[in-house]
């Protein structure tokens, strides 16, 4: 008789810390029989996998080397075909920027089940761990999730709706175009006296918090970080500033 199919759960990671993990994305990590994961997440969370599960890494990570999306999708398919319940791993929440879209139509198309488990976003990490909110009554009405870059590697051109000075915008994958970034926001209206954070590592131990205005946006965020970072813009990002400080000498202590 032929196997039945496995199914496949697309599970957000979460920002890194594995007691961030909803307690349906550990349950799904610890029945796994195959883990397809992301260069993002931490080793503490895979340790939740079945020491039998067959763990393979896609690699994904902003400009960086990974494994191909169509190659990832059509892993996902021939691992569920062969009867493994397998668990796509991604850091943060599948959604956002997790091309979760491409991969339910691929599996969709091969009549293979699926899920999705959602997780924590770094936006919403990064506003937990350093105190500030994303939205404020009288300052914020609305967030504003966007990537700087496309899947080209070119900067974003239209800035527009980011331009509101009445949003919140969270800058994933901006590190390393800060300066750009400024130069847009600066072009479509934003004012350069706009409060800005660049948080690496986000809602992890090691998190590190920049801050400053949006005209400095280039110098405050070092050239040299290594970790994932969101950089956020807006009036909120200004309450950040001391209620930070305490966590960040306590983490360090």
């Amino acid at each position: 008789m032929p196997r039945e199919p496995g199914r496949v759960l697309l599970v957000g990671a979460g920002p890194g810390a594995a007691d961030l993990l909803t307690v349906r994305a550990a349950r799904a990590v610890g029945a796994a029989q195959a883990l397809l994961y992301d260069a993002l997440v931490p080793q503490e969370i895979l340790d939740l996998a079945p020491a039998n599960c067959l763990k393979i890494q896609t690699g994904k990570r902003a400009g960086r080397t990974s494994m191909a999306q169509a190659t990832i999708n059509r892993l996902m398919v021939r691992l569920a075909r062969r009867g493994l319940d397998v668990v796509r791993l991604k850091g943060g929440d599948p959604s956002v920027f997790g091309r979760i879209g491409e991969e339910m139509a691929a599996l969709q198309a091969a009549g293979i089940e699926a899920q999705v488990i959602p997780g924590v976003t770094a936006a919403a990490a990064a506003a937990a761990q350093f105190g500030f909110p994303l939205t404020h009554r009288g300052q914020a009405r609305r967030v504003v999730l966007t990537t700087a870059r496309l899947d080209q590697g070119g900067l974003a051109e239209d800035w527009r709706a980011a331009a509101d000075p009445e949003a919140t915008l969270a800058i994933y994958m901006g590190g390393a175009s800060a300066g750009a970034i400024r130069d847009r926001l600066l072009a479509a209206g934003r004012s350069a006296a706009t409060p800005v954070l660049a948080v690496e590592n986000a809602g992890r131990a090691e998190a590190r918090l920049f801050s400053g205005v949006l005209g400095g946006l280039a110098e405050t965020v070092p050239g040299d970080l290594d970790g994932p970072v969101l950089i956020v813009v807006g009036e909120v990002a200004a309450q950040a500033v001391q209620r930070a400080l305490p966590a960040l000498t306590q983490l360090a202590s």
